[in-house]
């Protein structure tokens, strides 16, 4: 995704620190939080803020370039990849990793059941990631 473009075609400046952000989040699997996003930041970019990534990251989400999670934690973690799917927090360590479930399926269920007609679906597990299992 050509992001200088997508953020262009929203009326926002390009600058920087925003696609240095972008790249950090399209490259991260582990759906960062905004502080993770500036410790990776920081060593190359040391007159970024905090505040800096969080503006940015509302402004992805805005734009919908990234998909907030919500992960029962006390901060946001941030997917770039925005295409429905389910996600499983590990409770020890706090990893987060995708989860590939036929949503429509379940849609199908919900619906049938309910008689509703669903318009999304917000899909987490919990669990002990493979790693903490082992210690």
């Amino acid at each position: 995704m050509d992001i200088a473009a997508v953020l262009r075609e929203n009326g926002y400046k390009v600058t920087p620190q925003r696609l240095a952000v972008y790249e950090v989040v399209n490259q991260n699997t582990t759906h960062p939080n905004a502080e993770a996003i500036y410790k990776t930041l920081q060593p190359k970019y040391p007159f970024i803020s905090l505040a800096t990534v969080y503006k940015t990251m509302e402004i992805f989400a805005k734009i919908g370039v990234v998909q907030v999670l919500q992960c029962e934690e006390d901060a946001h973690r941030y997917d770039y990849n925005t295409k429905p799917h389910a996600h499983i927090r590990c409770t020890r360590c706090n990893k987060v990793m995708d989860v590939d479930i036929d949503q429509d399926k379940l849609s199908e269920m919900a619906g049938s059941q309910t008689g509703y007609r669903v318009d999304s679906i917000s899909l987490s597990f919990t669990g002990v990631c493979a790693e903490c299992q082992k210690k």
